[in-house]
């Protein structure tokens, strides 16, 4: 009887140390991704957010706000796509606590979230044919720029979050995070509150809001490349706990950190500047 349990708790070992050699890549992977970042951009935690912003938005300095005599990471737009998409991700597992809903929010919602996306792909066009010096219909604003980008960020996560949930739980709930009206007041009440915070331009709010916009980058990143790495490792609705959902999700940050790390290579390459578009400046 001795060796027969001996030999259960020599392979109940073995099957722990096993199950740790991935999270302990992962996490290895994600300690050397993020320090090569750290190490490659130029100092200073303004900057590294620049970097990341880089890696997704043209950050023209007259489409930009600028707080304590410094542009933030993001141009106006991107400034609202993003962290309206982290204020609305937050929005629907915190304040709504639909933390596991995977599903759509019903038609008449989604037909005023796609109408959100419309206003903004409308803006961007009369904007950018400002820029070139092209017919448009009215003046740009930044203004403008910021409440479309946050309308549609908030459209972006009311997408993404149901996809990330059926994705990797194993108990997802058939429901959506956005049942109706009151939920998608809520969730705009917040989106408000953000664009009244940007067009403050208090000096004291520009750490916090290049760091939440860098931050909007990656969680909005991570939870598209969370998918992509269940999809591939074929790990779909496997975790039942942030535990179990760990490796996944670490995975998504690294690919992310290595996403923004090729872009920003490349467009240095193609532009030989850090600082925006030098031909649309």
């Amino acid at each position: 009887m001795r060796s027969v349990w001996s030999d259960q708790d020599a392979q109940r070992g073995r099957a722990r140390e096993s199950s740790m050699v991935l999270p302990t890549l992962v996490i290895l992977a994600l300690i050397l991704t993020v320090t090569v970042f750290l190490m490659a951009t130029p100092r200073g935690v303004l900057r590294k957010a620049d970097m990341v912003g880089y890696a997704v938005c043209h950050q023209i300095e007259s489409h930009s706000f600028s707080l304590a005599g410094r542009h933030l990471p993001l141009c106006a737009r991107c400034t609202g796509t993003f962290l309206g998409a982290l204020v609305g991700l937050i929005g629907q597992a915190s304040v709504l606590r639909r933390r596991r809903a995977a599903a759509f929010p019903p038609s008449p919602i989604l037909a005023v979230l796609l109408g959100f996306t419309l206003g903004w792909i409308a803006d961007g066009t009369n904007s950018y044919l400002a820029l070139i010096g092209g017919p448009n219909l009215y003046e740009p604003s930044n203004t403008l720029r910021l409440i479309t980008g946050s309308l549609n960020g908030l459209t972006m996560s009311a997408f993404v979050y149901p996809i990330l949930n059926v994705s990797l739980w194993r108990g997802p709930v058939d429901e959506p995070a956005l049942k109706g009206v009151r939920d998608l007041g809520i969730l705009l009440l917040m989106e408000g509150l953000l664009v009244l915070l940007v067009l403050s331009r208090s000096d004291f709010l520009l750490f916090p809001l290049a760091i939440l916009s860098a931050v909007g980058v990656l969680a909005l990143l991570t939870s598209v490349n969370s998918v992509i790495v269940l999809v591939v490792l074929r790990r779909e609705n496997s975790a039942n706990n942030w535990r179990q959902a760990f490796v996944p999700v670490l995975l998504g940050l690294v690919l992310s950190f290595i996403q923004i790390g090729i872009i920003d290579v490349i467009r240095y390459g193609l532009t030989g500047t850090l600082h925006g578009i030098p031909t649309l400046q």
